[in-house]
């Protein structure tokens, strides 16, 4: 399977202002997803989509390929991720090259690791699923199982339509939430459906400490001790 890894990086970042190219333990943000991807032995070339020339130099200089500047319209605080994947696809098929799927890395998950983004290739290409994204466990108080709603008069009810919840945290059934650091997706479903997820979706799930996802300050000043942790422990590379 031809894979394309689509890394989104614009320029104008609010919660944590140039947070793409900005020194995370001495390294620039984009640096941590250049390195999880080219260690991948699955994708078949990694590029950056941005707007922002001095994230492209960035990025040119930590070896990411930038075939193409976004135009300034898709790189707004509105901006969906979508119309980024489908303007990334069609530059890259100007110049004759084709995707069978897309795996989207963001910059704001600096943690994932080469193994994790071909294990979940390699779980789209068994599954025959649309997608595939990555996923962490809910803990137990925020179960759906154990969540209610509330309706028009006050009277609250299980947000899954049960008359009762579990009466044991041991009963409450497996329930994942997206985590934002992969996504992998066939290119037919992003076309033809206009969807990154398509209608069979299929979770994989990443371990907490590789998982973080940077949009406030505290956020990253979170991602800075994990990975000052993990650089001291060896398990993350200089």
């Amino acid at each position: 399977m031809k894979v394309l890894g689509l890394i989104p990086a614009r320029g104008g970042s609010k919660g944590v202002p140039r947070k793409n190219i900005r020194l995370l333990n001495g390294k620039p943000l984009l640096a941590y997803t250049a390195a999880s991807a080219f260690g991948s032995e699955l994708l078949s070339r990694v590029v950056l989509s941005t707007e922002d020339e001095e994230i492209a130099e960035v990025g040119r200089s930590v070896g990411l390929d930038v075939p193409f500047l976004r135009p300034a319209e898709l790189a707004e605080d509105t901006t969906p991720t979508l119309p980024v994947v489908r303007h990334a696809l069609r530059q890259l098929e100007d110049l004759g090259e084709r995707f069978e799927a897309v795996c989207l890395l963001q910059p704001t998950n600096p943690l994932r690791r080469a193994e994790d983004i071909d294990a979940c290739i390699r779980l789209l290409e068994s599954s025959g699923a649309d997608s595939v994204v990555s996923v962490l466990r809910v803990p137990s108080e925020y179960n759906p199982s154990w969540v209610y709603r509330k309706s028009e008069n006050g009277e609250l009810f299980l947000s899954t339509g049960e008359s009762e919840p579990p009466a044991r945290r041991q009963d409450l059934p497996a329930a994942f939430h997206r985590d934002g650091t992969i996504y992998v997706t066939r290119t037919e479903v992003i076309n033809t459906a206009g969807s990154l997820y398509g209608r069979s979706i299929v979770g994989y799930e990443m371990k907490a400490e590789f998982s973080v996802n940077i949009d406030t300050q505290s956020d990253w000043e979170q991602a800075e001790a994990l990975v000052t942790s993990a650089v001291g422990a060896g398990s993350y590379g200089e």
